[in-house]
């Protein structure tokens, strides 16, 4: 279902949201959990991978820490 976009080797730390920046870069932002601070947290720049995307997919930092891509449900019924 998903397919591999870039080998990106990140590994993952237990309290951290990892993502596809804008710029096709995987960063990360600390989860808010309970009664934490609220507002805007700052976000890190984990790997430079530069990935261009294309509209219609969602990319995600999969299980082995590669950023991956799945084709978005529209319009279903």
């Amino acid at each position: 279902m998903a397919e591999k976009v870039a080998k990106a080797g990140v590994k993952k730390e237990n309290g951290y949201l990892y993502f596809v920046d804008k710029q096709g870069d995987v960063s990360r932002a600390k989860m808010s959990r309970g009664g934490g601070k609220k507002g805007k947290q700052p976000t890190q720049k984990v790997a430079k991978v530069g990935v261009k995307k294309q509209a219609g997919y969602l990319y995600f930092v999969d299980k082995q820490g590669d950023v991956s891509r799945a084709k978005m449900a529209r319009g279903r019924r």
